[in-house]
């Protein structure tokens, strides 16, 4: 990577910074703490959001059949998930010790917190449960795929991806071949990132 596109990419870094506390900033109404992992919220808080939560036959009388219909389908994927969950915990432990990688950490990837809403009735709480869950294990499958294709296979696309994980900034060019047995080597013989 050159000076300018790094020069790029940290001024995205410093942005991507910026807009989190904005965003923060836009939050700061709403009072919670977390403590020790815990979300708590301030009872006025809490009971001010329990007041606007659907009862069940509220919310089930709201809910489209087909919602109904489309809801084994959809969690019937929690078992391939899992799956898959088990086959890449056991992948890192081969691969990314066989290779000297640093553990991609699957708790910076899976954040259970909105059951800890009190405006969500059960039903909504195991919906959200289900999302966290599915997402997050989708962005720490493509942390653990980004590292290992950093190693064995460091070449941006012709065409551009939509989105990129952490390491696709220090992929090499499409098409350059002599920067690719240059630096490959280089990036193999830095294991840890």
């Amino acid at each position: 990577m050159n000076d300018k596109i790094r020069e790029i990419v940290e001024e995205i870094e410093a942005m991507k910074l910026k807009l989190t506390e904005e965003i923060a900033l836009q939050e700061s109404h709403i009072s919670y703490e977390i403590k020790n992992g815990y979300v708590t919220f301030e009872k006025e808080v809490l009971a001010r959001q329990k007041e606007n939560m659907k009862n069940l036959l509220t919310w089930f009388g709201e809910v489209p059949l087909l919602h109904f219909l489309a809801a084994p389908i959809i969690y019937g994927m929690v078992l391939p998930a899992i799956l898959f969950d088990v086959l890449l915990f056991v992948y890192q432990q081969v691969a990314f010790r066989i290779f000297k990688f640093t553990f991609i950490k699957r708790s910076d990837y899976m954040h259970f917190d909105h059951h800890y809403l009190g405006y969500l009735n059960p039903i909504e709480k195991l919906n959200c449960l289900y999302c966290s869950y599915f997402n997050g294990l989708m962005l720490y499958a493509s942390a653990i795929a980004g590292r290992t294709e950093l190693y064995f296979c460091p070449i941006k696309h012709a065409k551009k991806v939509i989105s990129q994980h952490n390491y696709y900034d220090e992929f090499l060019s499409y098409g350059d071949e002599e920067e690719y047995q240059k630096k490959l080597k280089e990036l193999r013989e830095n294991p840890q990132k």
